[in-house]
């Protein structure tokens, strides 16, 4: 039976088990996916440096695949000065030429001028809300969602509370914020927990979750 798997990928199908060596089906396969899910997916963040960071990096993602874009995550730390709002903010019309030719990172103009406008938009928001995350977490009520899914096929690719934060963020200036690409998000930063039952990682975020709290 296919199941979809979204898991901060977008929407796939794959003849799989929902779950492989006690994790997630969606990691199995590459070392890199698996880290990743080991280490950081569904783990509550309110670091805005690491929060700009996946805002980057998901944005890039549209249409490619996830496994695409954490192989060149070195690429772009380096390409965007280790995720530094402030100072992507400042790009010029030079530095997003010179990106352009970076065979570091996706090398699509559209996504690494939205980039720049992102940085700018972002730095907005940590004025008016005093940090990103405040804002972020606000559409989730300052608390991680933790869903307790059995099945891949249960898994969405969106939820009203991503839809409205899309919704926000595009009145804002961001683009490349759709839906399904702010879900993905919300997955990568803890904001909701995907994790399988069956997976050990589940329960282990739920417990990060109990603690965290906003600073």
């Amino acid at each position: 039976m296919k199941r979809r798997i979204n898991a901060g990928l977008g929407p796939g199908r794959f003849n799989v088990p929902d779950i492989i060596d006690k994790r997630c089906a969606w990691c199995a396969g590459h070392d890199v996916y698996r880290d990743y899910h080991d280490r950081e997916w569904g783990v509550p963040c309110s670091d805005d440096q690491r929060l700009f960071e996946f805002l980057i990096l998901e944005s890039a993602q549209a249409g490619l695949s996830w496994l695409t874009i954490l192989k060149k995550r070195d690429g772009y730390r380096r390409a965007f000065a280790n995720f530094d709002a402030s100072r992507v903010a400042r790009f010029t019309a030079r530095d997003i030429e010179t990106l352009c030719n970076d065979p570091g990172i996706v090398r699509n103009r559209a996504k690494i001028r939205s980039a720049v406008t992102n940085a700018q938009a972002f730095l907005r928001i940590k004025e008016d809300a005093g940090s990103f995350a405040r804002f972020a977490w606000s559409f989730v009520d300052g608390r991680p969602r933790q869903n307790r899914w059995r099945h891949a096929a249960q898994v969405p690719t969106t939820t009203p509370a991503a839809e409205a934060l899309a919704r926000e963020l595009k009145a804002r200036g961001f683009s490349f914020v759709g839906p399904r690409i702010v879900y993905a998000r919300m997955q990568s930063m803890g904001l909701v927990n995907d994790h399988l039952t069956g997976c050990v990682r589940r329960r282990e975020c739920e417990e990060a979750g109990a603690i965290f709290r906003l600073p």
